[in-house]
């Protein structure tokens, strides 16, 4: 009887923490089959960017495989678009620092023994823990060891957990394979769409912002109509222009006479639009007044959900990011360095919010699937449902605009499928 060939899925990330700065890498061999882990590999590499440490989180997860059996059929699964699509020869390399690494990570197996797939970060946590063990080794000036490693067990017990839970649309993993089919498919020859004011219905897809990206649109399949969230945040309230901290365990303010001009001029384009067909919102005032205005020119009911709320940001509220820079200046460069960071004084880590938002947004689709929801809430839950459907990491909040009264846009589609259709838009305001 033949011997049948072996097939191992590989998934690594790497990253660095300053870009470039203190980096590391982690990779693991999985059994296709069980998900159980076959062999792990991460290293502390000193001083280097994002896409090095991936580069070197691949390598060393082939060679992992390779040491395992040099005739197995590999599946790389990477949250790097960057590298995935360059391994798989769709983008050219142009940067020096990258195209040796590519050049030893094609060498470990032939090429047709490796295929590549991007998945987003929240699919990539066993490679992303590794990554993060390996990094903070090095921050005490060691390297990492298997025997302390906990990213097995961890891994394991997000298995055990996911076999009791049925997918839940709205994350970017699930059900992306279908998008990322069409756009291999159509092929880099195809025109990149670019929206612009509140067009709800026409779908689009956002380009990465890798270095290396050539235009792509695609189409999406048909499934239906997806449920729309046209994400509304609040006016403006007294605390607004400063900039000041401004979440659920301070004041809850009202809109300022600024404020309530922006709800109406949302609540007007809204309108003429007619496209909206139920209301939601956070339970903090300024919310529930922009939402009240639009209600009243449409018609329509409000609904809280508590789960929108904005973070609490403990001590820090009503301050100033210079005054909080001030006073706490160490609990603030913990903050910013880490989504677990919770701000001074029992504030709420923007981890803890994301599964709070995370959860409401679930309980908002179950509610709402195939119609269009204005979502009326603040700067964090807008962001965490942008990250969430782009499948983005945390770091991202720290990197989106998002105004007064601005305008985001996201669909759910009956696949898992998420897509971005519209971010921070404020043309009904001018």
């Amino acid at each position: 009887m033949p011997r049948q060939t072996p097939k191992f899925v590989v998934e690594a990330d790497g990253g660095s923490r300053g870009n470039p700065g203190p980096a590391g890498y982690g990779s693991v061999v999985l059994d296709p089959k069980t998900g159980e882990a076959l062999a792990e590999a991460a290293e502390y590499i000193g001083v280097a960017t994002n896409n090095v440490a991936e580069y070197k989180g691949l390598i060393a997860g082939l060679k992992a495989a390779k040491a395992l059996d040099p005739a197995a059929v590999v599946h790389v699964r990477m949250d790097s678009k960057l590298v995935v699509e360059q391994m798989s020869g769709r983008w050219k390399i142009k940067h020096p620092d990258m195209k040796p690494l590519a050049a030893e990570a094609a060498r470990i197996f032939p090429a047709g023994q490796v295929s590549y797939e991007w998945i987003p970060r929240e699919k990539n946590k066993h490679a992303d823990r590794l990554a993060n063990e390996a990094m903070d080794a090095g921050k005490k000036g060691k390297q990492w060891e298997q025997s302390a490693s906990t990213a097995e067990l961890d891994a394991r017990a997000a298995r055990t957990a996911a076999v009791t839970q049925a997918p839940v649309p709205g994350d970017a993993a699930a059900g992306a394979a279908k998008a990322r089919a069409a756009l291999a498919g159509r092929g880099a020859a195809a025109t990149e769409h670019v929206q612009t004011g509140f067009d709800f219905a026409s779908d689009t897809a956002a380009s990465d912002a890798a270095e290396e990206a050539p235009a792509v649109g695609w189409g999406a399949a048909d499934l239906g109509t997806p449920a729309t969230f046209v994400l509304l945040r609040h006016g403006e309230t007294h605390l607004t222009p400063d900039k000041r901290f401004s979440g659920s365990g301070g004041t809850d303010p009202e809109l300022s006479a600024v404020g309530r001009r922006q709800a109406e001029a949302a609540a007007a384009a809204f309108a003429a639009r007619g496209t909206i067909q139920d209301i939601v919102s956070s339970p903090l005032r300024r919310c529930r007044e922009t939402a009240d205005a639009v209600a009243a020119r449409l018609g329509l009911d409000v609904r809280i959900e508590e789960g929108l709320r904005e973070t609490d940001f403990g001590a820090w509220e009503g301050l100033s990011f210079a005054e909080v820079r001030d006073r706490y200046p160490d609990d603030l460069t913990a903050w910013l360095d880490s989504p677990s960071v919770a701000p001074t004084g029992g504030g709420e880590s923007f981890e803890t919010v994301g599964r709070r938002v995370e959860a409401a947004r679930d309980r908002l689709l179950a509610r709402y699937q195939g119609r269009t929801v204005l979502v009326v809430t603040h700067v964090t839950p807008v962001k965490e449902l942008v990250r969430l459907a782009l499948g983005a990491p945390p770091e991202s909040l720290f990197r989106m605009e998002l105004s007064a009264a601005s305008v985001s846009v996201v669909a759910y589609y009956t696949d898992g499928n998420a897509s971005l259709r519209l971010l921070n838009d404020t043309s009904h305001l001018r």
